[in-house]
């Protein structure tokens, strides 16, 4: 294989199925680089036709609730049943670094030797979310590499999480039993972009709470409008250890798909997912040449310094840079 690949080198290796060159691929769409950019868009532009048909699952949960563990299993229990597994997973990056804990692969050691199953770990990068920049390209270019399962784990519960709802089909949030005394913690958001609600580790001396944990959710749900008459939000009880309830899990997530495609609502959803897209790509664009510009790279130590002294308000530096933007 050539060192250096072109653009149409990139896009028959992917649709060819070649790991590879899917994974080199990905690297290129993570890049920063100016020339890098400009190849992904080219290769990005000709992967899409052959992209869209996979099922895409964002998974998140409270801390200590066994995301890992629970992706592996599902993971496992689809790559046996025939499907192609993509697990985007999503680390949080260093705010001070901007490092990475890249573990993904260690804590999935089963799955990620299956040749059905591609985990591809990427920094967040410090985006909003814990969703890396490019995930959405990742994901084109895993789906036209006939990837059909497309499960992106999320680095944890809060505000941030809307992000990842913005690029799945299907949410599926993770939940630990006790819920009698958790339940107050949990943002009204998360029960209002979770689309399944999964309470996991339930298993041995733990399988009683998470029975009451399930009724826990169904009250707090019962309490709000869904969001559609399409669906009601189901609370299901697993454990990723025994696989117990984990094919449950599966079956309501094909449910899921059954009944948004019948009624339209997929359609409608990606549709409004690649106008975010779109939106995200110019904010970020926009976001890009303001940083880049020379003028402002000139000024921005001396604002910095004026608004730490208290010489300048943070409103008129920021306007004073802004009109150096334009």
């Amino acid at each position: 294989m050539p060192k250096n690949l072109t653009p149409q080198d990139h896009v028959e290796g992917v649709l060819s199925h070649n790991r590879q060159v899917t994974a080199r691929t990905i690297t290129l769409i993570e890049s920063a680089l100016p020339e890098h950019r400009r190849m992904a868009q080219t290769i990005i532009n000709d992967l899409i036709p052959h992209a869209g048909k996979a099922i895409r699952v964002g998974v998140s949960g409270v801390p200590g609730v066994g995301k890992s563990t629970f992706i592996e299993s599902l993971g496992m229990l689809l790559v046996e049943k025939g499907y192609q597994v993509a697990v985007l997973a999503v680390d949080p990056s260093s705010s001070r670094s901007g490092g990475s804990i890249l573990g993904d692969k260690t804590r999935m050691e089963k799955l990620s030797l299956h040749p059905n199953a591609f985990i591809r770990p990427s920094p967040s990068s410090g985006t909003l979310g814990g969703v890396a920049q490019r995930t959405r390209e990742t994901m084109v270019v895993c789906e036209a590499a006939g990837y059909d399962v497309m499960l992106v784990e999320t680095v944890g519960v809060g505000q941030s999480e809307t992000a990842v709802a913005s690029m799945v089909d299907l949410f599926l949030v993770l939940m630990l039993a006790g819920a009698g005394d958790d339940l107050q913690g949990i943002k009204k958001g998360i029960l209002e972009i979770a689309d399944i609600i999964a309470i996991n580790k339930a298993d041995g001396d733990n399988i009683e709470r998470a029975k009451a944990a399930k009724k826990d959710y169904e009250t707090a749900l019962s309490l709000m409008n869904p969001e559609t008459p399409t669906w009601s939000v189901p609370v299901l009880t697993c454990s990723a250890m025994t696989m117990d309830g984990i094919e449950d899990v599966w079956n309501c997530i094909l449910d899921h798909r059954e009944k948004f495609t019948a009624s339209g609502e997929l359609a409608e959803i990606r549709r409004r997912q690649d106008v975010d897209w779109m939106r995200s790509l110019v904010e970020q664009e926009l976001k890009d040449r303001f940083f880049n510009n020379p003028q402002v790279k000139q000024r921005w130590p001396e604002m910095v310094r004026a608004v730490e002294k208290g010489n300048i308000s943070p409103t008129i530096a920021a306007e004073t840079l802004l009109s150096l933007g334009r």
